[in-house]
């Protein structure tokens, strides 16, 4: 590990020891698995530290592990231009609250709003916590592993009623039989790859 690396690690456990879980090394970076109550305590830290100094949030996002007691991984991305360290804070929740860091970084506002909308995980005193990619009626939250790729409604123009209408997600399809020995299968002339479907009829 980098000696100055090393050094921060050190400092970091050492003074946030009882709210840290862990502070590991990966690929040249530090990760930090907080307790969610110290999260707001910590960012701060590392934010007003002279050790730190770590100013900007570059980015907050969510990630799911459903197989996990506390399925859901929120992830705070941290850079310190003064000492050119990134640094990476996580905390974990079963979809219970996460406290808002809008106070400690102002940035974190649409983040926050995206994880909401996407993960569903609420954030506690943020000051808008709404919907932000999908629409204000959209029904369940996307990037959650058990949401069905198909969504479940379509929406499409209607001409006659003059907007947008929402419809239950059909997906309708004339059985068809794939071999997957070629990618052009069914292009009417002959094509790079056509010969393997050719020589598994003649093998026939």
């Amino acid at each position: 590990m980098d000696p100055a690396l090393n050094d921060l690690k050190v400092t970091i456990s050492a003074a946030l020891g009882a709210h840290v879980l862990a502070v590991e090394d990966s690929v040249g970076e530090l990760i930090i698995r907080v307790k969610r109550d110290a999260l707001l305590r910590v960012l701060a830290y590392l934010r007003d530290d002279v050790h730190c100094q770590f100013k900007q949030l570059v980015d907050l996002c969510g990630v799911d592990y459903p197989e996990r007691e506390e399925r859901f991984e929120i992830v705070y991305n941290l850079l310190s231009l003064t000492h050119n360290f990134r640094i990476r804070v996580k905390v974990t929740t079963a979809g219970d609250t996460v406290p808002s860091v809008t106070g400690v970084f102002s940035t974190a506002g649409w983040f926050e709003r995206e994880v909401w909308d996407m993960y569903g995980v609420p954030f506690s005193g943020h000051p808008d916590l709404r919907r932000i990619l999908t629409d204000y009626g959209f029904e369940g939250h996307p990037l959650r592993k058990d949401f069905p790729l198909t969504g479940f409604v379509e929406l499409r123009y209607d001409d006659e009623k003059k907007r947008v209408v929402y419809e239950p997600v059909k997906l309708t399809q004339d059985f068809r039989s794939f071999d997957f020995l070629s990618p052009w299968e069914g292009q009417p002339t002959q094509l790079p790859g056509d010969e393997k479907a050719d020589a598994k009829g003649k093998g026939a």
